[in-house]
Protein backbone atom coordinates (compact mmCIF):
# COMPACT_ATOMS: atom_id res chain seq x y z
CA UNK A 1 0.00 0.00 0.00
CA UNK A 2 0.94 3.39 -0.85
CA UNK A 3 1.62 5.74 2.56
CA UNK A 4 -0.56 9.10 2.32
CA UNK A 5 0.49 11.10 5.61
CA UNK A 6 -1.09 14.74 5.96
CA UNK A 7 1.33 15.64 7.76
CA UNK A 8 3.72 16.82 5.14
CA UNK A 9 5.58 19.42 7.08
CA UNK A 10 6.80 17.22 9.21
CA UNK A 11 10.78 16.92 9.14
CA UNK A 12 11.75 13.50 7.94
CA UNK A 13 15.25 12.10 8.74
CA UNK A 14 16.91 8.30 9.06
CA UNK A 15 16.74 6.50 11.77
CA UNK A 16 20.82 6.70 11.70
CA UNK A 17 20.09 10.18 12.62
CA UNK A 18 17.69 9.83 15.21
CA UNK A 19 20.19 8.62 17.27
CA UNK A 20 23.09 10.34 16.82
CA UNK A 21 21.37 13.84 16.85
CA UNK A 22 20.78 12.60 20.93
CA UNK A 23 24.27 10.89 21.97
CA UNK A 24 23.84 11.65 25.68
CA UNK A 25 20.27 10.72 25.75
CA UNK A 26 18.57 7.58 26.76
CA UNK A 27 15.19 8.64 28.01
CA UNK A 28 12.92 7.28 24.95
CA UNK A 29 9.95 9.61 26.33
CA UNK A 30 12.34 12.95 26.30
CA UNK A 31 13.21 11.92 22.43
CA UNK A 32 9.40 10.99 21.40
CA UNK A 33 8.31 14.49 23.05
CA UNK A 34 10.94 16.69 21.73
CA UNK A 35 10.68 15.38 18.03
CA UNK A 36 6.88 15.53 18.07
CA UNK A 37 6.72 19.22 19.18
CA UNK A 38 4.22 21.19 20.21
CA UNK A 39 1.63 20.60 16.88
CA UNK A 40 1.19 17.11 18.49
CA UNK A 41 -0.02 17.95 22.19
CA UNK A 42 -2.34 20.33 20.02
CA UNK A 43 -3.78 17.64 17.78
CA UNK A 44 -3.80 14.99 20.98
CA UNK A 45 -5.55 17.67 22.98
CA UNK A 46 -8.51 18.63 20.01
CA UNK A 47 -8.70 14.56 19.12
CA UNK A 48 -8.75 13.84 22.88
CA UNK A 49 -11.92 15.77 23.44
CA UNK A 50 -13.63 13.88 20.70
CA UNK A 51 -12.97 10.77 22.20
CA UNK A 52 -13.39 11.57 25.41
CA UNK A 53 -17.19 10.53 25.97
CA UNK A 54 -16.28 6.77 24.36
CA UNK A 55 -16.14 4.05 27.17
CA UNK A 56 -12.69 2.11 27.35
CA UNK A 57 -12.60 -1.43 27.78
CA UNK A 58 -9.70 -2.69 30.40
CA UNK A 59 -6.54 -4.05 27.69
CA UNK A 60 -5.31 -7.34 28.11
CA UNK A 61 -1.99 -7.75 26.39
CA UNK A 62 -2.07 -10.80 24.28
CA UNK A 63 -0.26 -12.00 21.06
CA UNK A 64 -1.62 -12.57 17.85
CA UNK A 65 -3.98 -15.84 17.17
CA UNK A 66 -5.89 -17.10 13.92
CA UNK A 67 -5.17 -14.55 10.96
CA UNK A 68 -8.65 -13.39 9.92
CA UNK A 69 -9.96 -14.68 6.43
CA UNK A 70 -10.46 -12.19 3.21
CA UNK A 71 -14.34 -11.69 3.94
CA UNK A 72 -13.78 -10.84 8.08
CA UNK A 73 -11.09 -8.98 7.61
CA UNK A 74 -13.12 -6.44 4.41
CA UNK A 75 -15.67 -6.24 6.95
CA UNK A 76 -13.44 -5.30 10.17
CA UNK A 77 -12.12 -2.82 7.75
CA UNK A 78 -15.25 -1.58 6.68
CA UNK A 79 -16.66 -1.22 10.06
CA UNK A 80 -13.65 0.45 11.25
CA UNK A 81 -14.06 3.23 8.16
CA UNK A 82 -17.74 3.62 9.22
CA UNK A 83 -16.60 4.50 13.34
CA UNK A 84 -13.35 6.44 11.85
CA UNK A 85 -16.06 8.91 9.92
CA UNK A 86 -17.88 9.29 12.89
CA UNK A 87 -15.09 10.93 15.02
CA UNK A 88 -13.57 12.63 12.11
CA UNK A 89 -11.04 10.65 11.46
CA UNK A 90 -9.28 9.88 8.48
CA UNK A 91 -7.43 6.43 7.43
CA UNK A 92 -3.85 6.85 6.77
CA UNK A 93 -2.62 4.22 4.96
CA UNK A 94 0.86 2.44 5.75
CA UNK A 95 2.87 0.15 3.64
CA UNK A 96 1.61 -3.15 4.15
CA UNK A 97 4.81 -5.04 4.89
CA UNK A 98 4.35 -6.56 8.15
CA UNK A 99 5.56 -3.41 10.17
CA UNK A 100 2.28 -1.36 9.68
CA UNK A 101 1.86 -1.13 13.68
CA UNK A 102 5.55 -0.37 14.29
CA UNK A 103 5.63 2.30 11.39
CA UNK A 104 1.98 3.75 12.82
CA UNK A 105 3.78 4.08 16.81
CA UNK A 106 6.78 5.96 14.51
CA UNK A 107 4.24 8.49 13.07
CA UNK A 108 2.74 9.15 16.18
CA UNK A 109 6.13 9.47 18.40
CA UNK A 110 8.67 10.61 16.15
CA UNK A 111 6.34 12.40 13.19
CA UNK A 112 7.37 9.72 10.46
CA UNK A 113 6.54 6.00 10.26
CA UNK A 114 10.58 5.81 8.61
CA UNK A 115 11.44 5.31 12.39
CA UNK A 116 10.08 2.07 12.26
CA UNK A 117 12.81 0.02 12.95
CA UNK A 118 14.26 2.23 15.75
CA UNK A 119 10.43 1.51 16.95
CA UNK A 120 10.72 -1.68 17.06
CA UNK A 121 14.36 -2.13 18.47
CA UNK A 122 13.34 0.05 21.70
CA UNK A 123 9.88 -2.63 21.99
CA UNK A 124 12.39 -5.29 21.55
CA UNK A 125 14.22 -3.92 24.36
CA UNK A 126 11.98 -3.35 26.57
CA UNK A 127 10.22 -7.12 26.51
CA UNK A 128 13.94 -8.47 26.93
CA UNK A 129 14.13 -5.94 30.08
CA UNK A 130 11.38 -6.52 32.02
CA UNK A 131 10.21 -9.88 31.28
CA UNK A 132 8.29 -10.63 34.55
CA UNK A 133 5.79 -8.10 33.44
CA UNK A 134 5.07 -9.72 29.89
CA UNK A 135 5.78 -13.44 29.74
CA UNK A 136 2.47 -14.03 31.14
CA UNK A 137 0.43 -13.12 28.33
CA UNK A 138 2.57 -15.46 25.93
CA UNK A 139 1.61 -18.92 25.39
CA UNK A 140 5.23 -20.18 24.02
CA UNK A 141 8.42 -20.05 25.13
CA UNK A 142 9.07 -16.32 25.75
CA UNK A 143 12.51 -16.53 24.03
CA UNK A 144 10.92 -17.31 20.98
CA UNK A 145 8.55 -14.41 20.83
CA UNK A 146 11.05 -12.14 21.18
CA UNK A 147 13.25 -13.70 18.68
CA UNK A 148 10.56 -13.31 16.38
CA UNK A 149 9.05 -9.87 17.48
CA UNK A 150 12.65 -8.40 16.64
CA UNK A 151 12.68 -9.63 13.12
CA UNK A 152 11.52 -7.21 10.57
CA UNK A 153 8.02 -7.74 9.34
CA UNK A 154 6.25 -10.13 11.86
CA UNK A 155 3.49 -8.56 12.62
CA UNK A 156 2.74 -6.48 16.67
CA UNK A 157 0.00 -7.59 18.90
CA UNK A 158 -1.43 -5.84 21.76
CA UNK A 159 1.82 -7.36 24.04
CA UNK A 160 4.28 -5.13 22.02
CA UNK A 161 1.58 -2.13 22.09
CA UNK A 162 1.46 -2.50 26.14
CA UNK A 163 5.17 -2.40 25.77
CA UNK A 164 5.24 1.05 23.84
CA UNK A 165 3.20 2.62 26.08
CA UNK A 166 5.54 1.44 29.00
CA UNK A 167 8.76 2.47 27.06
CA UNK A 168 7.53 5.89 25.98
CA UNK A 169 5.26 6.92 28.54
CA UNK A 170 2.40 7.22 25.94
CA UNK A 171 -1.26 6.22 26.15
CA UNK A 172 -1.69 4.92 22.93
CA UNK A 173 -6.00 4.96 22.25
CA UNK A 174 -7.53 2.94 19.49
CA UNK A 175 -10.20 2.86 17.49
CA UNK A 176 -10.94 -0.28 16.73
CA UNK A 177 -13.05 -2.28 14.55
CA UNK A 178 -14.21 -4.81 17.85
CA UNK A 179 -18.21 -5.37 16.90
CA UNK A 180 -18.28 -5.15 20.90
CA UNK A 181 -16.60 -1.77 21.74
CA UNK A 182 -14.92 0.97 19.31
CA UNK A 183 -12.17 2.20 21.75
CA UNK A 184 -9.40 1.19 23.69
CA UNK A 185 -7.21 3.10 25.97
CA UNK A 186 -3.62 1.45 27.02
CA UNK A 187 -1.75 3.09 29.76
CA UNK A 188 1.88 2.68 31.03
CA UNK A 189 2.06 -0.01 33.97
CA UNK A 190 3.62 2.45 36.06
CA UNK A 191 3.56 5.93 35.62
CA UNK A 192 1.34 8.90 34.63
CA UNK A 193 1.65 8.91 30.43
CA UNK A 194 3.84 11.99 29.25
CA UNK A 195 1.70 12.33 26.08
CA UNK A 196 -1.47 10.47 23.98
CA UNK A 197 -0.79 8.57 20.74
CA UNK A 198 -4.26 8.19 18.61
CA UNK A 199 -3.18 4.81 16.54
CA UNK A 200 -6.61 3.85 15.19
CA UNK A 201 -6.03 -0.10 14.77
CA UNK A 202 -7.84 -2.36 12.13
CA UNK A 203 -9.32 -4.76 14.68
CA UNK A 204 -6.97 -7.11 16.91
CA UNK A 205 -4.89 -9.24 14.95
CA UNK A 206 -3.77 -7.00 11.65
CA UNK A 207 -3.71 -3.14 12.52
CA UNK A 208 -3.88 -0.92 9.30
CA UNK A 209 -3.62 2.16 11.80
CA UNK A 210 -5.04 5.06 10.12
CA UNK A 211 -3.92 8.44 10.94
CA UNK A 212 -5.69 11.94 11.90
CA UNK A 213 -7.86 13.67 10.24
CA UNK A 214 -5.78 16.59 8.40
CA UNK A 215 -7.93 18.97 9.01
CA UNK A 216 -6.51 19.06 12.84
Amino acid sequence: MTESNSNSNASVSSTSSLNSSFPDIEDDQTIASILAGDESSQVAGTLGKRLSHLDSIPHTPRVNGEIPDVNDATLDHERLSERLATYGLEELQIEGDGNCQFRALADQLFRSPDYHKHVRKKIVKQLKHFRKSYEGYVPMKYRSYVKKMKKSGEWGDHLTLQAAADRFGAKICLVTSFRDTCYIEIMPKDKSPTRADQDKGWGIEKKNFPNKDGSL
